[in-house]
């Protein structure tokens, strides 16, 4: 495991049956057998890999929120002049002329 590669492959022993149908049961899964033995085969794979990287060296690096800078695209809220009346209603699929028509979600009866 010295050159960044996973020499231990997954064994049964390590990763039981019973621990993977837990696991399927926290997701909400249900698998078949064959499902089981499979997904048993992938998380071995994960759990040797995790193995690997506890390996490495993280003493002087610092945590990180994100993986990649992050930079807001978006521009400055800034107050601008306001679209007219007539402009934002143009394409509004019914008006009365100074407002959007919408049709009414709730019933003023109840």
């Amino acid at each position: 495991m010295t050159d960044g590669t996973c020499s231990k492959r997954f064994r049964m022993a390590d990763l039981d049956l019973d621990a993977v149908k837990k696991v399927a049961q926290l997701a909400n899964l249900e698998l078949s057998e064959t499902e089981l033995q499979e997904m048993a085969k992938h998380l071995g794979g994960i759990l040797d890999y995790v193995e690997v990287l506890k390996q490495v060296d993280t003493e002087n690096i610092e945590p990180l929120a994100h993986p990649i800078e992050v930079v807001n695209v978006f521009r400055d809220d800034e107050p601008t002049e306001m679209l007219p009346r007539e402009q934002a209603l143009q394409n509004a699929p019914e008006t009365d002329g100074k407002y959007f028509v919408v049709p009414a979600i709730l019933n003023s009866a109840e």
